[in-house]
């Protein structure tokens, strides 16, 4: 019998579109609101079609995505896949909703769905995104995307696994971001990061062990991407900081 990890069907591939025309891949994952609301949550580059820090477009035709094409996963099928479609924009207005305080500082965003006929929902619970396990510089994580969209066996994610490094509780640059250490290319961008083990025993916070039998998954948050092109460190956003986003969703 096969046995599927479910966060390698839990990120989605997502590819931007203006006009029809694809201008580029990255990686999304679902969450729900208070409210119950489906949220996609990718990174910000990603919808806006430009550069974090000098806002030049990212492809190289000079598009702007008007649209993002998302591989769901089929309902009540897994291993069959849907593909859905969301308009970004609301007339002039973007559909996409950003971090109440940081703003376009963040780069993650909150897009809620509509389009989910016939889709099953796999999303992370961010009241509740794992065991309490300690988490430390050098410690394995694993970054679940689809690097130059590359699929496995339909529309699964690839697994990229580094190390965290910087101190997790220390923030990066004075924003709610810690490093990992991992050989993450173009696509991974909106990626889930997490701890993932088949049970065992852990360490949990406050330098107690933990026997834990199953699956076991934390999510961390969401990667954005490398410092620069010549490094293999990469930005992490911290999961608090994806709760205080969903939270300001109605």
């Amino acid at each position: 019998m096969t046995t599927i990890s479910l966060p390698s069907v839990r990120s989605l591939l997502i590819e931007m579109t203006v006009g029809k025309q694809a201008l580029g891949t990255g990686t999304g994952f679902v969450v729900k609101s208070a409210s119950d609301k489906a949220l996609l949550m990718t990174n910000r580059h990603n919808v806006t079609g430009r550069r974090q820090d000098d806002e030049t477009p990212l492809s190289p035709t000079g598009g702007i995505p008007d649209s993002v094409r998302i591989v769901h996963n089929r309902k009540d099928k897994l291993g069959e896949w849907v593909l859905r479609e969301e308009p970004l924009y609301a007339g002039d207005q973007p559909r996409w909703i950003e971090h109440p305080s940081l703003g376009a500082k963040a780069d993650f965003v909150a897009l809620p769905l509509t389009a989910l006929d016939d889709v099953e929902l796999l999303p992370y619970d961010l009241a509740n995104p794992g065991p309490e396990l300690a988490l430390n510089p050098a410690q394995t994580i694993s970054v679940v995307g689809f690097p130059f969209g590359i699929q496995v066996g339909g529309s699964m994610a690839v697994w990229a696994t580094g190390f965290v490094a910087s101190e997790p509780d220390i923030d990066f640059t004075d924003l709610p971001i810690f490093l990992v250490d991992c050989r993450t290319r173009q696509g991974q961008s909106g990626s889930a990061v997490i701890i993932y083990g088949r049970g065992g025993t852990y360490s949990t916070k406050g330098g107690g062990t933990a026997m834990i039998a199953g699956e076991v998954i934390k999510l961390l948050g969401i990667y954005s991407g490398r410092i620069n092109r010549e490094s293999d460190l990469g930005l992490v956003w911290k999961v608090e900081a994806i709760q205080e986003l969903v939270d300001s969703v109605g």
